[in-house]
């Protein structure tokens, strides 16, 4: 498949938290096209099998690649963790992925070479941020904390609610212990609580976006390659999922940081 720089961008993820990298992309990327796929239908991955998961990757891939999209970007953890190398096997196009852009842009940061990761229980038992910042840089210290309940605070709107400041308080304080200096927000959630991450961290902590880290990555991508989109108009996007939960609407937004317009719903 002959890629064109006019092509959009493919972005996917097993639910609606993926938006928060689209965001990072229309951001960083104004001028470039993005379809995104969000599987609502098969949400959550995380307590499926890693057979299961790389099978619904497949074809979440396959989808997005009869688009004719350019570059795909895997923006769920737990599919990155899982199926990464296999989507990396089918395309013809380049992929790039959340935990690879989070393990880079942490070691960018870090001067102590201490770093804590939080994530969903399913990517921090992976241990798959661990393997990719010391592919990267064997010297680093890495300290993981699952955090279960950030997800449906998120989902509820509770960014700045007292529980959710109470529950970071204690998911944070046994990583905070080991004197790291980098944090990798390693859930595409997680973005949406920077500010109050932030706050109970504290100002010495360098917070790592991995939906901004990937925004980064993408666009070196594309300029090494000549592939960024040369027309200067408005950007299409579209969404593709596989079900309209009743708050889909008011989840996508506050992810997306805008409208959530053309909207198509996949049957497989």
């Amino acid at each position: 498949m002959q890629a064109h720089p006019g092509h959009s961008i493919g972005v996917f993820d097993s639910g609606v938290g993926g938006l928060t990298v689209v965001r990072a992309l229309m951001e960083r990327l104004p001028f470039e096209n993005i379809v995104y796929f969000g599987d609502t239908a098969r949400v959550p991955y995380g307590i499926k099998s890693v057979e299961t998961i790389s099978h619904y990757t497949t074809q979440i891939a396959e989808f997005l690649l009869a688009k004719q999209v350019k570059l795909l970007i895997i923006a769920c953890n737990t599919m990155a963790a899982v199926a990464s190398q296999t989507v990396k096997d089918l395309s013809p196009v380049p992929v790039l992925d959340v935990i690879d852009a989070g393990a880079l842009g942490a070691i960018a940061v870090t001067a102590k070479k201490h770093i804590g990761v939080i994530g969903t229980p399913t990517t921090i038992n992976s241990n798959a941020y661990a393997r990719a910042i010391h592919d990267y840089e064997p010297e680093v210290r890495i300290f993981s904390q699952a955090c279960p309940l950030f997800v449906p605070l998120v989902e509820e709107g509770w960014l700045d609610h007292q529980v959710t400041r109470l529950t970071a308080q204690e998911y944070l304080r046994p990583v905070l212990a080991h004197d790291i200096d980098t944090l990798v927000l390693g859930c595409t959630h997680y973005p949406l609580l920077k500010p109050l991450l932030q706050d109970v961290a504290g100002p010495g902590i360098r917070l790592v976006d991995s939906a901004e880290a990937m925004a980064e990555q993408a666009a070196a991508l594309l300029a090494e390659n000549g592939m960024a989109n040369r027309q200067r108009g408005a950007a299409d996007y579209h969404y593709y999922v596989t079900d309209v939960p009743l708050r889909f609407q008011t989840i996508g937004e506050r992810f997306l940081g805008r409208t959530l317009a053309n909207v198509h719903v996949v049957k497989w």
